[in-house]
């Protein structure tokens, strides 16, 4: 997919992301993690959790909700971008990081992450597919190779707060 066409359809969710990230934030988590996303081609009972980084540029801190999955005790992530032929700006920060924050419901947690190969990815990427299919669209859609992100739990954090983030989204 062009990154022209991601943007487009980054657009028109530009709204329902917002929204999403806010209600996620002001509940303290009781609500967004769990949502109906049908719409998009996912499934109505779906998980989402918010992770929370440092741009790498800008040095300030965002907080984007994503999709995720749990497989054997870590949370895993889908550096999608909706199939855009370039990598989630999400990403290319926490790259450069050591830890990240992740917030899944009521409970935050700060995070070693890393990425599977091999094997391993093929095994959590098709589980991330049966879990959320619009991911198999959006892999058809990009030449790339579409990054798995898989955070271990280190320790509890306070939840995440709307106050915390000092930058604007980023997707």
């Amino acid at each position: 997919m062009s990154d022209d066409s991601s943007a487009e359809i980054r657009d028109t969710r530009k709204d329902w992301i917002t929204e999403h990230r806010d209600m996620y934030l002001n509940s303290g988590g009781a609500q967004g993690h769990i949502m109906d996303v049908t719409a998009v081609g996912g499934r109505s009972f779906a998980t989402h959790c918010m992770i929370k980084y440092v741009g790498r540029k800008s040095g300030k801190v965002f907080i984007t909700p994503l999709c995720y999955g749990d497989i054997g005790g870590e949370v895993v992530i889908c550096a999608s971008k909706g199939g855009a032929d370039h990598h989630p700006a999400w990403y290319l920060n926490i790259r450069e990081q050591e830890f990240v924050d992740f917030q899944v419901a009521t409970q935050a947690f700060r995070a070693t992450w890393r990425e599977p190969e091999g094997a391993e990815r093929e095994k959590v990427w098709n589980f991330m597919v049966d879990c959320h299919p619009f991911y198999g669209d959006y892999a058809k859609a990009t030449d790339r190779v579409i990054p798995l992100v898989m955070m271990k739990a280190i320790e509890s954090i306070p939840v995440f707060k709307a106050s915390d983030a000092t930058g604007q989204r980023q997707y």
